[in-house]
């Protein structure tokens, strides 16, 4: 069985990352030292998730582009590569897609074959993720389709911008522009929004735009390890660091693609790091992370603060599982059954 390896050469990125976010004052509690180990990919995970759980480090996790025009060719070649995955995911989980464009905005029309009854009137507005740099057009599809596809809901996916075309607030625009029509198409109380990653994000962000704007509020939403704050507070960001496969590392890609959307925004600034937002009011939320998922504090802590206030929140977590991994493999179990559990968590929600 394959191993990851925590290599002592990663000890002094790991101990400087822990007195990076100690508590900055005297006579705080000095940094845990943890020993070189070895970490099992979990005995109790199906192949498939086995395959992904066990993969090796991303590649090229630590690039730095530092202008979108940089950014372009990583996101098209990557892009290209999961496209092609698209039409197999449509055959199997029997869903069709519509390019469209939404008062402006680029969108994708995501039906599944056969809608039962109790949701022909739902609708769900969904954003991608990819650190607001990566998966444009079809790239960003999957995890729309497999919420089409195992949860049998009409979806509406956002191909917002993102650099070099624009940075922010374009990404934010956009979803925004997006929802508010929805919320002309369907009685928002038949509605839900959801995204992973920096769709996660968006998704808590819309949420807390719309209250500010006086905007209808979906009826629940499902953040997936939502990139809750890109200043990178929180525990995970050291306890998986090197031991996440897919953002590897606090320091690495997605921080550098979502500084080049930010153009020097506040990054504490809560359409950026949702967590720093006033949360009271937010309709039921169903959250999605795993345990060596790099963001699983980002996840954590929107959950307890939706608590603190008042807020009805789940909060589900898989096995051995980093970060997004719940929406690398349709044929999956575990991928079944996360897209399933939101489903039952919208169906609860959602008006008739």
């Amino acid at each position: 069985m394959r191993t990851i390896r925590l290599a002592r050469r990663f000890g002094a990125t790991l101990a400087g990352l822990v007195a990076a976010t100690s508590v900055a004052a005297q006579g705080a509690p000095p940094p845990l030292q943890v020993p070189e180990k070895s970490v099992p990919v979990p005995a109790d995970v199906s192949p498939q998730m086995a395959k992904i759980v066990g993969a090796p480090l991303r590649q090229n996790w630590n690039i730095q582009p530092k202008t979108g025009e940089e950014w372009k060719p990583v996101a098209e070649a990557g892009a290209a590569a999961l496209a092609r995955q698209v039409p197999g995911m449509l055959e199997r989980l029997k869903v069709k897609v519509e390019r469209t464009t939404i008062d402006g905005v680029r969108a994708f029309i995501v039906t599944p074959e056969t809608i039962p009854p109790e949701n022909r009137d739902r609708l769900l507005v969904h954003v991608h993720g990819g650190c607001y740099v990566l998966n444009p057009g079809e790239a960003g599809l999957p995890e729309a389709i497999f919420m089409a596809g195992f949860g049998r809901f009409k979806v509406v996916s956002v191909d917002y911008r993102m650099p070099p075309e624009a940075t922010y607030p374009a990404a934010h625009d956009d979803a925004m522009t997006v929802w508010k029509a929805v919320t002309k198409m369907a009685d928002p109380k038949k509605t839900a929004i959801f995204g992973t990653s920096a769709g996660g994000a968006l998704t808590l962000a819309m949420v807390l735009r719309a209250k500010r704007e006086g905007l209808p509020l979906p009826a629940a939403i499902a953040p997936g390890t939502p990139m809750s704050d890109t200043t990178k507070v929180g525990d995970s960001f050291v306890t998986n660091a090197m031991l996440d496969n897919v953002l590897v590392s606090p320091d690495g890609f997605c921080d550098a693609g979502a500084k080049v959307y930010a153009n020097g925004h506040d990054l504490r600034d809560p359409m950026l790091s949702p967590v720093y937002g006033d949360m009271h009011g937010f309709p039921p939320t169903i959250l999605t992370t795993g345990t060596r998922d790099l963001l699983l504090s980002n996840t954590v802590r929107v959950h307890r603060k939706l608590r603190d206030a008042g807020v009805e929140a789940f909060l589900q977590v898989g096995e051995g599982q980093s970060h997004a991994h719940y929406i690398r493999d349709d044929t999956a179990p575990e991928t079944r059954k996360v897209f399933e559990e939101i489903a039952g968590f919208f169906d609860r929600h959602l008006a008739r």
